[in-house]
């Protein structure tokens, strides 16, 4: 509405200055090298409004002449630069479905139609790591590396060179040149991290860990912080005890849980004479986590004290939270100490319809220590044996007697965990003797005949049974995954061709059979 009110504004105001020109006539003059012109004052406007708009045609005319050149030479780069961005389009989307020749091709024509673009030497390496030609994509990623707009992705191309070879000092120096670039880059940081602990050196570890605050959850940089602190204060133990107990006791205010954390930090306060902070922390992990250690040095709290007072701790601090079998355990052996086997046996008596391993082996001390029972302990120590086993430090199938702040297997931070070992696989089945065994399987299957000893045919057709037939297990199939950074198995050897479907034999005589039935 607006643009329409001054629309008709600035038409009014033309009409208005046409009029007060016409309603004032006056005479134009013009004398020059002996030619007089006379006209109106409206004629004389009228000629000089064309000539400025003809002076302007022929300038516009004159100057697009003399561009001419380099249009031409713009557009023909603005062609050159639509097929390069188009052939660079088709190959990574060959290098995403696995198209190695198509993506060898498109490489290829972009780096003729545009060279020297981020896109195409991406291209490049990927095509070439598709192929398998690890030096030509290092060469690749090297010339991305030494440039600014594609220094990181560079650097992560040789960073995963590097680990496919199995270079891992290369790899580390490429990670920490992408941290330097970018301290805030994920998967430099997490690089760098693991270089770090892999090497136990805890203080670089914890400035990279503080490099990747920003990239990390709160809860996830609290706990990884807590791992790094308390395997920097075992570290220190035999060598600096105040400073142990420094970092054991930032640790624990992190992450609380932690037991190797509270249990350092409890042997700490205990020998500087503090038992109060001390049982404060091993009681709060206690009711997080029960563990064995956890209660060894919650009884042990004071230097001095007899067998019958740490039990009485042991009790106590049993008796705090769902402690379940590892209070039960705890008991037991502070009652073992103290020569109360009844109260042992008393802890133990729940869990002794379906005993663990320490369960049982505790039963069979006191049997030994108690009575002096050899048969007794030894049976005990049968039912062990066969016993469920307890949770133990585990890591990536590796089991510990002690924790450990970093996977042997995976250099992963915080991989241990107090659990059942292999208790993921499935549930825990009671044992089976060799007698139960050999009565519980089935009878063999008939040995299939040779072609001489084989029955002759049955002339009539067998009737099907109503019963449902017993369906075996199918295995399960394994799907092939592969890494976004692995070109995957080789194109060259294909899958065996499925068979198809071979259509249903027709009997001529069905319909009959079915009419007279």
């Amino acid at each position: 509405m607006i643009r329409v009110a001054f629309f008709l504004v600035a038409v009014g105001l033309i009409a208005f200055g046409i009029a007060w020109f016409a309603d004032r006539p006056g005479d134009v003059a013009i004398t020059w090298l002996g030619w007089r012109i006379e006209t109106s004052m409206m004629v004389a406007a009228a000629a000089l409004i064309i000539i400025i708009f003809a002076a302007i045609l022929l300038w516009s005319i004159l100057r697009g002449i003399l561009r001419s050149p380099d249009q031409v030479s713009l557009f023909l780069r603005h062609r050159r630069q639509i097929k390069g961005y188009l052939a660079i389009s088709r190959g990574l989307i060959a290098v995403g479905a696995g198209d190695v020749r198509t993506a060898q091709k498109s490489a290829g024509e972009a780096e003729r139609l545009a060279p020297g673009e981020p896109l195409a030497l991406l291209l490049s390496a990927q095509s070439a790591q598709m192929s398998g030609e690890r030096s030509t994509a290092e060469r690749v990623f090297r010339a991305m590396a030494g440039r600014s707009d594609t220094k990181l992705i560079g650097l992560r191309g040789l960073y995963v060179e590097a680990r496919r070879r199995e270079d891992a000092s290369a790899a580390r120096l490429f990670a920490e040149e992408a941290v330097k670039t970018a301290p805030a880059l994920a998967w430099a940081g997490e690089a760098v991290l693991d270089f770090r602990c892999a090497a136990a050196d805890w203080a670089g570890a914890l400035a990279a860990l503080d490099r990747m605050k920003g990239a990390l959850g709160k809860d996830d940089y609290r706990r990884q912080r807590a791992v790094l602190l308390t395997a920097r204060a075992l570290a220190v133990e035999d060598s600096d005890r105040e400073a142990s107990r420094a970092l054991a006791l930032e640790a624990v205010k992190l992450a609380p849980a932690l037991v190797p954390a509270a249990a350092l930090a409890g042997r700490r306060l205990a020998e500087a004479g503090e038992l109060r902070k001390a049982a404060k922390i091993l009681e709060t992990a206690w009711k997080a986590n029960p563990h064995p250690d956890l209660a060894d040095v919650y009884a042990h709290l004071r230097f001095g004290d007899s067998a019958r007072d740490r039990l009485l701790r042991a009790q106590r601090l049993a008796e705090k939270g769902a402690a379940g079998v590892d209070g039960a355990l705890a008991v037991a052996r502070a009652a073992l100490d103290a020569r109360e086997f009844a109260v042992a046996r008393a802890a133990l008596a729940p869990y002794l319809a379906a005993p663990t391993q320490r369960v049982a082996t505790s039963m069979a001390e006191i049997e030994q220590i108690e009575h002096g029972d050899e048969g007794r302990a030894r049976q005990w120590m049968a039912r062990a044996l066969h016993a469920a086993s307890d949770p133990a430090w585990t890591a990536d199938g590796v089991v510990s007697e002690r924790w450990m702040p970093v996977s042997p297997v995976t250099g992963k931070l915080d991989a241990f965990q107090w659990k059942v070992p292999l208790a993921e696989i499935g549930m825990v089945r009671p044992a089976i003797d060799a007698d139960t065994l050999v009565a519980s399987q089935p009878p063999p299957l008939p040995q299939p005949a040779t072609v001489a000893e084989q029955p002759p045919a049955p002339q009539k057709p067998a009737r099907r049974s109503s019963k449902p037939k017993e369906l075996r297990p199918v295995e399960s199939v394994i799907p092939l995954v592969h890494a976004p950074d692995d070109p995957g198995p080789d194109s060259r050897f294909e899958a065996d061709p499925v068979p198809e479907p071979s259509e249903p034999r027709i009997d001529p005589w069905r319909r009959i059979r079915e009419f007279f039935r």
